[in-house]
């Protein structure tokens, strides 16, 4: 399995304390930067190349981190075919893919430490896509990403 993994200046150290954790469970890693945490750059590219790199098929999931995780994971979900979740605690990781099918983990560096967030992003690794009622529920998210809808 391959994850997208990106960040702006302020997520660049979680991300870079990630690799070697993804890496070590077996998880080959499309780095989309940022390159350094010393230089200032716009958490809406990094969410945008995650979420591309995902609905583009070159990676299965994705991770996208920047100060608070706000910022990115709107950006992520912009991108048609994301469903980017920004989560917490472990719990939230889980219900992310259990629930929602979120293909996109999102986290705020400023907000949860390194070893909230390496437990939270195993949780929604380890986690599987739940059926039956969820499925429906993933129907309709889908469907608003469709021109022409009609009002319900």
């Amino acid at each position: 399995m391959k994850i997208a993994l990106g960040s702006d200046h302020a997520g660049f150290e979680l991300k870079a304390a990630l690799l070697p954790v993804l890496a070590e469970r077996g998880y080959e890693v499309l780095d989309l930067g940022a390159a350094d945490g010393t230089t200032s750059v716009d958490y809406p590219d990094f969410g945008a190349a995650v979420g591309r790199a995902v609905v583009e098929g070159r990676a299965d999931a994705g991770i996208a981190i920047c100060g608070s995780g706000v910022g990115i994971s709107i950006a992520a979900n912009k991108v048609p075919g994301v469903r980017a979740a920004l989560v917490h605690d472990v719990t939230s990781a889980r219900l992310a893919r259990e629930h929602n099918h979120a293909n996109v983990l999102c986290l705020g560096a400023r907000v949860i430490g390194s070893v909230v967030a390496m437990d939270a992003v195993a949780a929604w690794l380890d986690a599987s896509e739940g059926e039956g009622r969820h499925l429906s529920r993933i129907d309709k998210i889908s469907a608003l990403e469709q021109p022409n809808l009609k009002k319900e």
